[in-house]
């Protein structure tokens, strides 16, 4: 069977799925199930037992299958990137944590330094860290060397729906990484997740193509076909690409034999 390896957890779908954005809480549990992911991230802030209307957590922990990844969102240091990591495992009792910081809210791009310093600390810690990157082949191996259980580099500004712009520093990660290579960002449609598979990404991560569908549950199944086709083309290995026309059929001259 075809499963996905991060740390000591295996998963079946390489489909994960981001849960803000969405109209309701309503809408989103019908997304997750659409999915059928077994791995969402949630944000801290959304762990909200007081305000049920706010709360995201119970009613996802609530889903059979279903592991939780929470995430460091709102951080712009390490040290609230660690303190979020902290609270959530707490709450959650996941060992996933992905950080996430990013302190300029005009770009949303991540921080390189505080983003390595934060992976750093609670990969030594044991928890199944998965940062969320540029495509910067540099630092996705320096992040798997300090323990990184997977790297998440973007394939477009966070919530853009410009799809695989840095697919050729996503080429270098994937060839030069022996974890997991997860797209995170940036995609808008299913055809894009099953390109970033086909190039030989693990999974790709999906939050706000689904979320902003018009129909969302609906988008969430696209996408789930999306990327079991990317993995399996890639399985099936695709032809290779040429500069020149090649026959299907052999060119005789048949037609102008004498019968």
């Amino acid at each position: 069977m075809d499963l996905l390896h991060i740390g000591p957890r295996t998963f079946s779908s390489r489909l994960i799925l981001g849960t803000g954005k969405f109209s309701s809480s309503k809408v989103m549990l019908e997304a997750v199930r659409a999915s059928k992911a077994e791995l969402v991230t949630v944000a801290l802030r959304r762990f909200n037992r007081e305000q049920l209307e706010d709360d995201l957590f119970g009613p996802l922990s609530e889903l059979e299958g279903l592991t939780l990844m929470p995430n460091t969102s709102g951080a712009s240091t390490a040290a609230e990137a660690v303190k979020a990591a902290h609270i959530s495992r707490e709450l959650s009792g996941s060992p996933f944590i992905k950080v996430e910081i990013h302190p300029n809210p005009h770009h949303l791009l991540p921080d390189p330094i505080e983003t390595f310093e934060a992976s750093r600390i609670l990969a030594s810690e044991g928890f199944l860290v998965m940062p969320y990157i540029a495509a910067d082949p540099v630092l996705a191996k320096r992040l798997e060397e300090v323990g990184c259980a997977s790297v998440m580099p973007l394939g477009a500004q966070i919530g853009s729906g410009q799809g695989l712009t840095t697919a050729g520093m996503l080429d270098i990660i994937i060839r030069e990484s022996t974890v997991p290579v997860i797209v995170d960002a940036g995609l808008r449609a299913p055809s894009e997740a099953a390109r970033a598979m086909e190039m030989g990404c693990s999974a790709v991560l999906v939050n706000s193509a689904i979320a902003a569908a018009a129909d969302p549950a609906e988008m969430a199944a696209a996408f789930r076909d999306a990327t079991a086709a990317g993995r399996s083309a890639l399985r099936a290995g695709l032809m290779t690409a040429g500069n020149e026309a090649v026959p299907t059929s052999p060119l005789t001259s048949f037609l102008g034999e004498s019968r």
